[in-house]
């Protein structure tokens, strides 16, 4: 039987319907960048997840190929996940879909490593006839986070949201996280942020842009970094 991370690690993929806090260990990911409304009828967030799947069922079915990987077991491609943030501000605004930033992430089985995944591009891009070079090799550590499982319209996230933050009051946590900067990026950043509008960082279970955060947010990000 094909091995499913849906149903190997429930604790990730069927949280429950109430704040808890989880650990999530560094993971590797296709990724595609982006921004705009996910939405729109072809636009760049539909369009990358055409290449997210397109590297992803390639890696999946290379066992059939005359490509092999060590280490390869059948698997079931796990789902597509995503990092949403609006720059210059915490939190989101739902009205505002065009100004939505984004990384969509797909997650990879452990034996794949930078050099599988570039021939998967390389070999999706044969295949499918679609251009593939957004695609990225991503590493992320999440470490501690809150979760919950929302139900309902995207519109509606923000109530779900408002119970995680509370839960975090309720219960004296901070949570804070990097998710693709590294500790140097942050410093530098301080130095000369107009160099770094694209670095984001996790605080509180929504992403921002790092330079828009007050000091006081950035001081406690730095002093909890513990990647790079």
């Amino acid at each position: 039987m094909a091995f499913d991370f849906k149903k190997e690690f429930k604790e990730f993929y069927m949280p429950k319907d109430r704040p808890e806090i989880v650990e999530v260990p560094s993971t590797n990911y296709i990724a595609v960048r982006g921004e705009g409304d996910p939405n729109a009828e072809g636009g760049a967030y539909q369009r990358a997840i055409s290449i997210l799947y397109a590297v992803a069922y390639t890696l999946k079915m290379s066992y059939k190929s005359d490509y092999k990987i060590e280490g390869f077991f059948e698997y079931v491609v796990p789902p597509l996940e995503g990092f949403w943030w609006q720059g210059g501000t915490a939190g989101a605004g739902y009205g505002r879909k065009e100004d939505f930033h984004w990384i969509s992430v797909i997650r990879l089985p452990d034996f794949v490593t930078r050099e599988h995944f570039g021939w998967a591009v390389q070999t999706a891009e044969k295949k499918k006839r679609i251009d593939c070079s957004s695609a990225e090799f991503l590493t992320i550590h999440e470490g501690l986070c809150v979760q919950i499982m929302h139900l309902g319209p995207f519109d509606e996230e923000p109530k779900t949201v408002a119970l995680m933050e509370e839960y975090l009051e309720k219960h004296g946590a901070i949570y804070v996280q990097t998710t693709v900067a590294n500790r140097d990026d942050m410093l530098k950043a301080e130095k000369t942020p107009e160099k770094y509008k694209d670095l984001v960082v996790r605080v509180t279970g929504f992403s921002a842009q790092y330079i828009s955060l007050d000091p006081v947010t950035r001081k406690e990000i730095l002093s909890r970094s513990y990647w790079g």
